[in-house]
């Protein structure tokens, strides 16, 4: 089964995707290089392979790759094949863009605090965009639309449980300041969808 779409008038065109994916990448690449300068972690998928690389060994890149292959086969079959294409390129998106602000962006001076709002406020704008253009950054992302879009669960509220319980788990590898700050950054993040992203409120694709 996949997730229907409307049709006609309410699909958006490519140039109307292109530009969310490029605008929505880029604000969530620099929240996360806000949260990256001051050491706080983040949610998702992204945050439960970073714990992982941390209690095993075992690299980032390969943990965050086994953690996100039953969640790509959930995107393909059940929210459909343009879902999970765009999802794949806002993913490279997202890489680009974090290897490239680090050549022009230069933080002298970032409180945690700061940091975990605002960068917060802007991870969950990009997602936020993402998800109106049907796409998302994979794992916890596919699920929580999923579930908004067959059991109307809000996909903020779904993931905003994801990534508190990811955050309070660091404390086995973080320092407890650090985890308050992250915890504080995770709220914001998904206020930002909880109070904007309900089923029904947008309806264009």
């Amino acid at each position: 089964m996949s997730v229907s779409t409307p049709s006609g008038a309410d699909r958006h065109s490519f140039f109307d995707d292109a530009q969310a994916l490029l605008i929505g990448t880029l604000f969530i690449s620099l929240g996360v290089v806000m949260f990256n300068q001051v050491g706080l972690l983040t949610g998702g998928t992204a945050g439960l392979a970073f714990l992982l690389h941390y209690a095993t060994g075992w690299s980032f890149g390969q943990m965050f790759f086994v953690l996100n292959l039953p969640f790509y086969w959930l995107s393909w079959r059940h929210m459909g094949r343009r879902f999970t294409l765009k999802t794949f390129a806002a993913v490279a998106l997202l890489s680009l863009f974090a290897e490239f602000h680090p050549v022009v962006l230069r933080f002298e001076r970032l409180h945690p605090g700061y940091a975990g709002v605002v960068g917060g406020l802007l991870i969950g704008t990009g997602l936020l965009m993402l998800f109106r253009h049907r796409a998302s950054l994979g794992g916890v992302g596919i699920v929580a639309l999923y579930l908004q879009e067959t059991r109307g669960w809000r996909a903020g509220k779904v993931q905003m449980v994801v990534d508190c319980v990811i955050v309070v788990l660091a404390l086995a590898v973080v320092e407890p300041v650090s985890v308050a700050y992250s915890l504080l950054g995770a709220v914001a993040l998904n206020l930002i969808l909880a109070v904007n992203h309900r089923p029904g409120r947008y309806v264009a694709m």
